[in-house]
């Protein structure tokens, strides 16, 4: 039996295929050439409008607004140009092809094969935690595809990961504490150690960002800062943490950083402070740093009591009342800091009874400094004395109202042994040098946004005021100038800050201006309740 011949279709198929294709593929390479120009122009405005954003997002709260009024001007001023704005979409045109061109040289979108085979593994690390076996088509599992997963990633020149964001499923428990402890433990221990992570998480949309920070700077020496009476930084932080930015002398070039200011006096709602940390950590540096601020505008009284001398450069200095390392002595300046500040509230309260506003020797405000106050305790409970914090009870409390500012540092060893008073009314706390998690809630009253690093250099920490965010710090160089491992430019910061001496060195300084008329705290409550009735 003859085979029937097939049809001439299926015979010739496969030459109309090719045809076909190679027909398209020439449609598709001249509609190119065609729109190339348009492909560059769009691509170049993609690529402005991507750096714009950038730009946005990097300017200062505090610089927006000028910088919307600059734009605004620009705008206006080319709107009434003639030809104006045929030349500004001109010249647009023609930025937005230079920056579209294909680029000689330009790396390859999308990560090599190193970056994949880490965010590979990162994903199989993930699964146990963001997988169930009830889930029927679970986002995480193994040998899982990790494009879903991880919408947005970049990497430094190193290959480790600067910025990752985290889908994550919703029946996650993101609102618990133990439960993202765990995932940020994992993402900074899988990301690369000894870096500073910020964990954001989006509850609403189920997505976490991981973002590497750049570190504090640390070459910032003291200096006299442009802030208002009532006004201490305490150090600086990152630029997206604080509407605000100071102008600081760096050599011959001036830059803005971001600070961290604490506002003291009586509309303050952190009128005293409290610093913990490990020795070395660069507390004494903060207070010293705090006390040559304070000097411009008031006295300081400083007690040391572990007794290092690293305050003995402000002895004798105009406005210093006393620097006391001896028990004797911080218990003498401490009991007339309570009088002083007994004194203070019946001046004030007299003078709001008559209607005239308070007294000037109560508007000048005093600091009373404290480094390592439990030193002294255990000494004077070895002695037979009081301790030395039971006299701090009068002016936490009623500092505020007195213009009275307390600030005490101690250690972490120590921090057991602070009284009840000193914890309670310290609402600004600052906490420097290597800590753990729980060190750092404990103290803060809440855990950092970032993961804490183990090595951190001097003057390093965070700070919280009130219960306002957790933010990190960096405590500007204060040291002690009379130290010989000071290196010599901040020797010079320190020297020019100090006021003149108003006593000889080798003399006795007065721990007090005069003597006020010692009055009691029950004095106090019978004034108030006389004038209330």
């Amino acid at each position: 039996m003859a085979r029937r011949p097939l049809p001439r279709i299926l015979s010739n198929g496969s030459a109309q295929l090719a045809r076909s294709r190679e027909l398209a593929r020439t449609a598709a390479d001249s509609a190119t050439d065609v729109l190339h120009p348009l492909i560059t122009i769009t691509r170049g405005l993609r690529r402005l409008a991507s750096a714009g954003r950038r730009k946005w997002a990097d300017t200062p709260k505090d610089r927006r607004g000028p910088l919307l009024f600059l734009m605004a001007s620009v705008f206006l001023a080319v709107a009434l140009v003639p030809y104006g704005p045929l030349l500004a979409v001109i010249a647009l045109m023609a930025a937005a092809a230079w920056q579209g061109r294909n680029r000689t040289g330009q790396t390859p979108e999308g990560p090599d094969e190193s970056q994949i085979q880490r965010l590979q593994s990162l994903y199989e690390a993930m699964v146990p935690y963001f997988s169930t076996a009830e889930d029927p088509a679970p986002l995480y599992a193994h040998g899982g595809e990790w494009e879903k997963a991880f919408p947005e990633y970049e990497f430094d020149a190193t290959g480790r990961i600067t910025h990752l964001a985290i889908r994550y499923p919703a029946y996650f428990p993101d609102g618990e504490a133990e439960a993202r402890a765990r995932i940020e433990h994992l993402l900074s221990a899988k990301s690369g150690r000894g870096r500073e992570y910020r964990f954001a998480w989006d509850e609403e949309g189920n997505q976490l960002t991981v973002t590497v920070l750049a570190p504090l700077p640390t070459d910032i020496a003291a200096q006299h800062f442009v802030t208002a009476p009532g006004e201490t930084v305490l150090g600086f932080t990152d630029p997206t943490e604080v509407q605000r930015t100071l102008p600081l002398g760096h050599g011959a070039q001036a830059r803005d950083v971001p600070p961290v200011v604490w506002r003291t006096g009586i509309r303050s709602t952190e009128p005293h402070l409290l610093a913990v940390g490990q020795p070395g950590s660069g507390t004494s540096t903060l207070l010293r740093c705090i006390a040559l601020q304070a000097l411009q505008f008031g006295d300081v009284v400083i007690v040391d009591g572990g007794g290092t001398g690293d305050y003995a450069c402000l002895t004798g200095r105009d406005g210093v009342l006393a620097v006391e390392c001896a028990l004797s002595g911080a218990l003498a300046s401490l009991e007339w800091a309570t009088t002083e500040t007994e004194r203070r509230l019946i001046a004030v309260n007299r003078a709001r009874q008559a209607g005239h506003p308070p007294p000037e020797d109560t508007k000048r405000p005093l600091w009373l400094l404290l480094d390592r106050p439990t030193a002294l305790g255990q000494v004077a409970a070895a002695d037979g004395h009081k301790d030395p914090q039971s006299l701090l009870q009068v002016p936490l409390r009623h500092g505020r109202s007195a213009n009275v500012t307390v600030v005490v540092a101690e250690q972490f060893d120590g921090l057991d042994a602070l009284s009840d008073p000193v914890r309670q009314h310290t609402r600004a706390r600052v906490v420097l040098g290597a800590a753990t998690a729980e060190q750092l809630e404990a103290v803060l009253g809440a855990p950092p946004h970032t993961t804490p690093v183990p090595q951190v250099p001097p003057g390093r920490g965070y700070a919280r005021l009130g219960t306002g965010p957790v933010l990190r710090l960096q405590v500007p160089a204060t040291p002690d100038p009379y130290d010989d491992a000071t290196s010599d430019v901040h020797r010079q910061a320190v020297l020019d800050l100090l006021p003149p001496r108003t006593t000889p060195a080798d003399a006795e300084p007065e721990r007090v201006p005069a003597e006020p008329e010692p009055v009691s705290a029950e004095a106090v409550v019978a004034e108030k309740s006389k004038a209330r009735t």
